[in-house]
């Protein structure tokens, strides 16, 4: 049965190493996984006020994360966390209290950067936020990626045999967690 994962990527540059990742993992994904690659450029700051007047861009976003059966999180880091902009579109997703349409999916977290360390922190502290948000958080295999010069091929694969392989468990490894906590928490 077809699963819709919403992927929500933590770069909005054009030319973002974390959205390539992205569309490199749900390229090797199985088929039954359709992937929604959400915009959050737009989204204004989160400000309570406007939660009574809620603006059209955050009627979108809350509604393509809401229909979705699961998220999957890459993002690159930024003085040691996440971009302010994946921040801010977890918060819009998060509100008004008791309204959050993250609750309950189940969601995997790939931070890439071109340091050595795979953008770590952003990955930790992602993952902090999802345990308040209730969204069970795939453990295993850890997805810390290093992507240097010749990572990608020219139509946008992953070059390296072994790094491939490793982008296949993963995601490979999420389908499975979809499927564990769907049955579980639906």
């Amino acid at each position: 049965m077809p699963r819709t994962v919403a992927v929500v990527v933590g770069s909005i540059r054009k030319d973002s190493i974390n959205r390539k990742l992205a569309q490199a993992l749900a390229d090797l994904a199985p088929k039954y996984l359709q992937f929604d690659f959400i915009d959050i450029s737009k989204l204004q700051l989160y400000n309570q006020d406007l939660d009574a007047n809620p603006t059209a861009e955050w009627v979108s976003f809350r509604a393509q994360v809401k229909k979705a059966d699961a998220v999957l999180f890459v993002t690159p880091e930024y003085n040691r966390s996440v971009p302010g902009v994946l921040k801010n579109a977890i918060d819009v997703g998060s509100r008004p209290y008791g309204q959050s349409v993250w609750d309950k999916k189940p969601t995997a977290v790939v931070s890439a950067s071109p340091g050595a360390a795979g953008a770590f922190g952003a990955n930790h502290h992602l993952r902090q936020s999802l345990m308040v948000l209730n969204m069970p958080a795939m453990q295993q295999p850890e997805a810390y990626i290093h992507v240097g010069d010749g990572f990608f091929t020219a139509d946008g694969k992953i070059a390296n045999d072994g790094t491939r392989a490793y982008a296949q468990k993963i995601i490979d490894s999420f389908a499975a967690w979809v499927e564990v906590n769907l049955h579980t928490h639906h």
